[in-house]
């Protein structure tokens, strides 16, 4: 079978399996509230001719994050928010998803051409791109929480563009993806078939020196991080291909490819992480066993663990974004360094992006500067008078977790101690530490 064959060719062949395999017949779709969706024209340079339609949740966040949602092959943007939960996710978090759909209707991306797999090289990424830069501009969506997700081919079109414009997105989910490149045959919308049956494999620095070398050649600023999912019986996209992606974003974002940890966190699903020297996850890996081409499968969570991983749910309805406030002081909770391990300070309020702190719904305190995230942090974990709290890169541990009380103080769950402005000071600079509650008003905040 010729790896170059063209993709209409190789639809022809196997147009009745995907129906089945990949549960994308548009006959058999469930039901779009179609009023839910606003499809927009003429959003930009867009070479393709792509569709694009964009949820916006009654609940929406001021400047909410934006999700590319990518529909696999035989799919289209308005079956991928009916047949996925992120649209419900997204009226829980409040943010904007983007529902692109490809051009001719129900074909493959582009993941395979020279211009596809180069930054601003053209094809389905310039369009993909411009949407983006709509969200942004016309509906207020945050250029510094961007993320992406997709199944199949949606899924190969993930790590495309996390590749390609590693410094739009913060991270991304593919579940029955490809490695980037792995597909690539020099034609638009060309078939792998060495690719797809799992029988290309490389060294991790290979798979690695792809992305670094021809998605953005040149790059050297921080990487989004990458969420992988893949069923095991999957006879679409073999499941040697997560192996595969694993070895690529792990080399790609400096971690061991042996797991920090593993776990099951759901029947029938074995999950690995790879953690960096600070213990925050950069890949994470799910394979699912017994499972063939078919996901995320609606109503199993798996939408919800993509959302979490991302972040996403950092802006949710029940939480709040704003500035953090000392009582006493009249001054914000400031990021001055915005590098982890840099203790946090009190500074006049100016509403700058290094004194707006995000509450997550998993209780966590983020801010966002210059595209990076970091997590309000007990140091090393302290649990006595005077330990230093720092940003460090979230991690979802008890020492980044923090409890608003009635009486205005916020507690960190590990330690039970105070957030605490150092020795009762009020200047600019006062540094902000861990200290036994006292009921003082320099342990008194206010958020919003």
């Amino acid at each position: 079978m010729s790896r170059s064959r063209s993709l209409v060719s190789r639809l022809l062949g196997i147009v009745t399996v995907l129906g089945l395999a990949l549960g994308l017949s548009l006959q058999t779709a469930p039901g779009a509230a179609a009023a839910s969706l606003v499809q927009i024209t003429n959003f930009g340079t867009n070479p393709t001719g792509l569709l694009m339609h964009l949820y916006v949740p009654g609940s929406v966040r001021s400047n909410p994050p934006i999700l590319l949602a990518l529909h696999g092959c035989q799919g289209s943007g308005p079956y991928m928010y009916s047949s996925t939960d992120f649209a419900s996710q997204a009226d829980k978090y409040g943010f904007l998803v983007i529902y692109p759909s490809t051009n001719p209707s129900g074909s493959c991306w582009d993941v395979s051409s020279d211009q596809a797999l180069t930054r601003n090289g053209g094809s389905d990424p310039v369009g993909l791109m411009s949407m983006i830069a709509y969200a942004e501009q016309r509906y207020g969506g945050n250029p510094n929480a961007v993320y992406v997700t997709g199944q199949s081919s949606g899924g190969m079109m993930t790590n495309v563009m996390l590749a390609d414009y590693p410094d739009v997105f913060k991270a991304g989910a593919a579940f029955m993806g490809v490695p980037y490149h792995c597909f690539a045959t020099g034609s638009v919308r060309g078939w792998n078939s060495a690719c797809a049956q799992g029988r290309i494999s490389m060294t991790p620095q290979q798979w690695g020196g792809l992305v670094r070398n021809t998605g953005y050649p040149g790059y050297t600023g921080p990487r989004p991080r990458v969420q992988l999912w893949h069923g095991t019986t999957d006879t679409i996209l073999n499941h040697n291909n997560l192996g595969e992606e694993i070895k690529q974003w792990t080399d790609v974002l400096g971690v061991s490819q042996t797991p920090s940890a593993t776990d099951t966190p759901a029947t029938d699903w074995t999950r690995t992480r790879y953690n960096n020297s600070a213990g925050a996850t950069q890949v994470e890996a799910y394979s699912i066993a017994g499972t063939g081409h078919q996901l995320p499968v609606q109503g199993t969570g798996m939408a919800a663990e993509a959302v979490r991983f991302m972040g996403l749910d950092a802006t949710s309805s029940g939480g709040t974004t704003g500035a953090l406030r000392a009582v006493a002081a009249g001054k914000c909770l400031t990021d001055t360094n915005t590098t982890p391990g840099t203790q946090q300070q009190i500074h006049a309020c100016s509403g700058s992006a290094n004194q707006t702190w995000t509450r997550t719904a998993s209780n966590q305190l983020a801010v966002t500067v210059g595209g990076s995230t970091l997590c309000l942090d007990a140091s090393a974990k302290g649990t006595t008078n005077g330990t230093k709290v720092i940003v460090w890169s979230c991690n979802g541990q008890s020492n980044q977790q923090w409890k608003f009380n009635p009486n205005g103080t916020v507690t960190g769950v590990q330690s039970g101690l105070c957030l605490d402005v150092a020795g009762l000071g009020t200047t600019d600079g006062t540094p902000v530490q861990l200290w036994s509650c006292s009921g003082g008003t320099n342990q008194q905040w206010t958020m919003g």
